[in-house]
């Protein structure tokens, strides 16, 4: 319903590295099992050879009763199936311009795009990044409520997502999605020309996609996604989107996820 509403297309992943999931198939029937497994079929057919065979079955009055010889239980195995690799990084901009409402959009959006990459991938991993003037990786429960004071370095958050990258998530095993959320105040003109040597020498050529999301805030500049579109607008990997309220979260998850990366 999601990919129909917004008209997102089938994410086609990347890459050669797969995980091996364990599935159960049920693909055999065995004569012992738990009652909850019971084959109902099966079960009422070993009882009506039975009653045939012994010359107690009875057309006019064909009552069938099993006993527990007849009883069949379904069985199954364990088999392994390739899934791709795919992993979100999360990273937001937790200094004090960013309240609780700017947090509470990213967590609206993040759970539509957990939803969606779920829908692409079985395998899903995800890693949290908050930042102000240092950048730290965090839980879940942190990410959305930790608040912090000062100001922003957003290329704290961009190294520590670059050494993950590096470490652990190879692009040619991983299918790796990058999500930035700001108001969009940058400490310094130099860590912006920081975060852009980083993004696209580093980041972007590693990823499937990185998405940067400026959450309005009344004490925000606004300019960091500015210089984002200014300097790297021709990368195929980058995807920008203004997000001014709740209501325009509907239309961001489809500038992020509308590419099919």
């Amino acid at each position: 319903m999601l990919g129909e509403e917004l008209e997102l297309p089938k994410i086609k992943p990347k890459g050669s590295g797969f995980v091996m999931a364990r599935h159960n198939k049920y693909s055999s029937i065995h004569m012992q099992g738990p009652e909850s497994l019971k084959h109902f079929k099966r079960t009422f057919r070993e009882a009506l050879k039975r009653e045939i065979a012994a010359g107690t079955y009875d057309p006019k009055n064909p009552v069938v009763l099993p006993v527990k010889r007849d009883k069949r239980f379904k069985s199954w195995k364990i088999t392994e199936k390739p899934e791709h690799n795919a992993v979100i990084l999360y990273q937001m901009d937790v200094s004090g311009s960013m309240g609780d409402e700017q947090k509470e959009i990213v967590r609206m959006e993040a759970f539509w795009i957990d939803t969606w990459l779920k829908s692409q991938y079985n395998a899903l991993e995800r890693r949290y990044i908050i930042h102000d003037a240092a950048a730290k990786e965090v839980n879940e429960e942190a990410f959305y409520k930790t608040r912090e004071s000062g100001g922003t370095l957003i290329s704290s958050a961009y190294k520590l997502c670059q050494q993950i990258i590096e470490a652990e998530y190879c692009s040619q095993n991983w299918n790796v999605y990058v999500f930035h959320f700001s108001d969009g105040d940058n400490w310094s003109g130099e860590d912006t020309k920081h975060c852009l040597e980083i993004l696209k020498n580093q980041i972007l050529p590693r990823v499937n996609l990185f998405c940067y999301g400026q959450v309005e805030s009344r004490y925000g500049s606004g300019q960091f996604i500015k210089d984002l579109e200014e300097n790297l607008q021709n990368r195929d990997s980058l995807v920008t989107s203004r997000i001014e309220s709740k209501e325009a979260v509907y239309a961001s998850i489809k500038e992020f996820l509308g590419k099919g990366r």
